[in-house]
């Protein structure tokens, strides 16, 4: 009898206990902060009398691979923060009972390399969306991001301070995080939200402070509450970064000199909103652009590498109509430039990109969840000059006017997951040249539970011509599931053929009106030999919206593995129905149609902390019943020298044969042949870290690329899409035979030699060839690349940190 009345005991019981534990797992956790009136040393030992009395932040749980197991007695990690009126102060200790196998490769600022790190993030606000996260590595490397939602943008930085130090016990981390480097309300009593997390590498493991249920909503959901900051009085946040530079470039034995000077600056208008201007800007030293063979209807486009246009930009990307490559871009008139050239003239000057002279942006957020933000930039005025071979006389064509860009964001979030917003963007050009303007309304909605989300966008365009004035539309409309192990969605794209945003955002084509689908099964805890793997069905079906036509079907299915041993490979199948492509004809309505065609690709990385590693691609693409076809591979290994020396390799190949490609534009014809194109890439990326502060890097890349179309196989194109044999004569003029090679290298030496400051040393070489040698294999085109005049340039730049408070302190 007894043991009966326990049974039944047990199972009233039972159930209230999971609810219970269950419960407890999902409970945000609280952390109350403390004041201090003395700061402590950061140098990454924790034994300042500070910390004593601090309470701690403990019993991580495990959010990758598993799903809220307990940190190992093994390896508990404690924090402690504490506040004054000029920063938090964060205090981690990392134990570990295996400290000989903490990882501590060394890299540069922002730079993860394959190391334990610590995590810190802030959110400010509340609001479940936008938050700072803060990094620092086993090795000393600091990175910082801002948040949204599951993103991280590392180009995001601020200036703060973070020590490590290690023993026999684990590792420790010491953190100061200025209020200049944050943005929250202005009022007496803040309320924040946190997450803390630490990165075991040789266990492959991650831990968080508070739980977090990957299988619904996004990472930023699922912060525990910082409480206690009260009353502070942050110093006012005013800072400046000069800059000198200096540059001697030789080319062709011509040999110039230049020098530059300015400055960047950050002023806090108040503890919420803050003003970035650039004075005199200089991009010297900003990466080379990865230039190919464009053989497209459409233009090639870069990323960003000034940084001015990636730091503290969430606000101004809203809606996808800044393309922030639009400001000091070629000139728009750069080509007429050649066209408006007379008789015995020649052209003496055309400036290929147009010079910035300043740009600023504010942006911050209220208290209510209101961001604004505010973009305005610059350019100068652009002329080409011709002079008349007989007469000597010189004349000049605006190419450029004197040109304002100009952005405005309101975004109101809710319900610390949803937003709205309304965006504008708006060029103004001197004198009678072209204008646009943009509008977008935007909003992203998640239910009470996280588990739908619902997205859109409506936008207007408005480009002001000299004889006319065009008014475009476009939309999307998104439904998804985004809970549990499957999921789905649906998504429609539409754009009228009037609508352009290619003043300052980036617009291939118009005039679709796309439907889209996708399902997909994924795991959120190890499975068998599996720490994660995805399957995802998909399609879409493409048509224009005026003339109402059928573009193109497709159908897919894609596969991501991760196993246990972080051997990680996939691929993808894809088939898709005739399509009509409205662009390779370059005349308005017109259209080739291509065959249905299938596509396969398979891909692999191997374990990158692992001292040789290797990541490789093979894809391949058939254009049913006919002899065209697309091989794809790549291949790039990657070995760690050492804790301080990293080389990676990359080569990828290109290989299309037989493809019915335009040539060229006449009259009464549209002229295509067939064309067989091969292109080869290899480049190097090697860093020796000194340290976490100064390191040596190599970046070299070499592009070869040749087209070539088969002689008497060309062709005329019929208005249903069809190709008629056509009788196309070849000579110097117009052959459209293309073979392209272009080398570039970048060695930099870099020293950040205090908080915010740094100096580059950088040479660079580049060579560039494109003539019709289309036959030349790539070992005799790289002969002949070397016969080109190389560039040479050696440039310094020195940046210099000052803080409104110091120079004060000082004064």
């Amino acid at each position: 009898m007894p043991r009966i009345f326990f049974f039944f005991l047990l199972l009233l019981l039972l159930p209230q206990l999971l609810f219970s534990q269950l419960q407890k797992k999902y409970e945000k956790k609280e952390y109350q902060i403390q004041r201090i009136t003395d700061a402590p040393k950061i140098d990454g030992i924790l034994d300042d009398s500070t910390w004593k009395n601090i309470s701690v932040a403990t019993d991580f749980v495990m959010v990758d691979p598993g799903d809220g197991d307990p940190s190992p007695s093994t390896h508990p990690t404690e924090v402690k923060l504490a506040y004054d009126d000029e920063a938090i102060y964060v205090a981690a200790a990392m134990y570990d009972n295996e400290p000989h196998r903490i990882r501590r490769e060394f890299a540069q600022r922002d730079n993860l390399p394959i190391a334990d790190f610590f995590i810190v993030d802030f959110n400010t606000y509340n609001d479940g969306e936008n938050q700072t996260r803060f990094i620092l590595t086993a090795a000393g490397t600091l990175a910082d991001a801002k948040m949204k939602g599951q993103n991280e943008d590392y180009s995001y930085n601020v200036v703060w301070e973070g020590m490590v130090s290690i023993d026999e016990k684990g590792w420790y981390a010491e953190m100061k995080i200025p209020y200049s480097a944050l943005r929250f309300p202005e009022k007496e009593g803040q309320l924040w939200s946190m997450q803390l997390a630490r990165k075991i590498n040789h266990r492959n493991e991650t831990y968080v402070w508070n739980y977090i249920d990957k299988s619904v909503g996004k990472l930023t959901h699922y912060n525990g509450l910082l409480k206690g900051i009260n009353n502070i009085d942050p110093p006012v946040r005013l800072s400046f970064y000069p800059y000198v530079s200096g540059e001697v470039e030789n080319y062709d034995g011509d040999t110039e000199t230049a020098f530059n000077a300015g400055m960047d600056l950050k002023y806090g208008i108040n503890e919420a909103f803050t003003l970035d201007a650039t004075l005199i800007p200089d991009f010297g030293q900003t990466a080379y652009d990865e230039v190919e063979l464009n053989l497209g209807p459409f233009e090639q486009t870069f990323g960003e590498n000034r940084a001015f246009f990636t730091e503290g930009t969430e606000l101004f990307t809203k809606g996808d109509l800044f393309y922030s490559r639009r400001i000091g871009d070629t000139p728009t008139g750069f080509n007429e430039a050649q066209d408006q050239k007379l008789e015995n003239e020649e052209i003496i000057d055309n400036p290929e990109k147009t010079d910035l002279l300043n740009a600023l942006k504010i942006s911050g957020r209220t208290e209510g969840g209101l961001g604004i933000g505010f973009f305005n930039a610059i350019t100068e005025t652009q002329k080409a000059r011709y002079r008349n071979r007989t007469t000597g006389e010189t004349r000049e064509l605006v190419t450029e006017p004197f040109t304002n860009y100009n952005i405005f964001v309101l975004d109101q979030q809710f319900d610390q997951k949803s937003s709205i917003s309304l965006i504008n963007t708006n060029v103004t050009r001197e004198g009678h040249f072209r204008d646009g303007n943009v509008t977008g309304f935007l909003f992203d909605i998640f239910n009470k539970n996280s588990s739908f989300n619902f997205a859109g966008e409506a936008k207007m365009s408005n480009v002001n011509l000299p004889a006319q004035n065009l008014t475009g539309f476009a939309s999307t409309l998104e439904f998804s599931r985004t809970k549990g192990k499957f999921r789905y969605g649906v998504k429609h794209d539409f754009a009228n053929e009037t609508y352009d945003i290619n003043d300052l955002g980036l617009l291939f084509f118009n005039n679709y009106n796309n439907f889209y689908w996708e399902t997909s099964y994924r795991i959120f805890k190890p499975s068998g030999i599996f720490n994660d793997y995805n399957i995802q069905l998909f399609g879409n079906h493409q048509r224009r919206y005026d003339p109402d036509v059928g573009v193109t079907t497709n159908f897919g299915a894609s596969f991501f593995g991760m196993t246990t041993q972080r051997f990680a490979f996939g691929g993808n199948l894809n088939y898709s129905t005739p399509f009509k492509d409205f662009f390779e004809p370059r005349r308005e309505n017109w259209f080739i149609e291509y065959p249905e065609n299938g596509y396969v690709q398979g891909w692999i990385s191997s374990d990158y902390r692992k001292r040789f590693a290797v990541d490789s691609r093979l894809g391949y693409n058939s254009y049913l019943g006919t002899d065209h076809g697309q091989l794809n591979f790549s291949f790039s290994p990657r070995f760690r020298v050492n804790n301080r020396f990293l080389l990676v390799y990359s080569f990828e190949y290109m290989q299309e044969n037989n493809r019915d490609s335009f040539v060229e534009l006449l009259p009464q014809n549209i002229v295509f042949g067939n064309r067989d194109r091969e292109s080869i890439e290899n480049s190097l990326q090697g860093t020796y870290n000194f340290s976490t502060n100064d390191a040596l890097n190599l970046s070299f890349r070499n592009f070869w690329s040749a087209a070539n179309f088969t002689q008497g196989e060309f062709s005329s194109l019929q208005q249903n899409g069809k190709l008629t044999p056509y009788s196309y004569e070849v000579d110097e003029e117009n052959d459209p035979n293309a073979h392209f090679n272009i080398w570039n290298l970048d060695l930099s030496y870099q020293w950040r030699f205090a908080p915010g400051s740094e100096m580059i040393l950088l040479y660079r070489n580049s060579i560039f060839n494109l003539d019709d040698q289309s036959h030349l294999l790539y070992t005799e085109s790289l002969e002949n690349l070397f016969q080109q005049p190389g560039r040479h340039n050696l440039s310094l730049r020195i940046v210099y940190y000052l803080d409104y408070n110091r120079i004060r302190s000082i004064i």
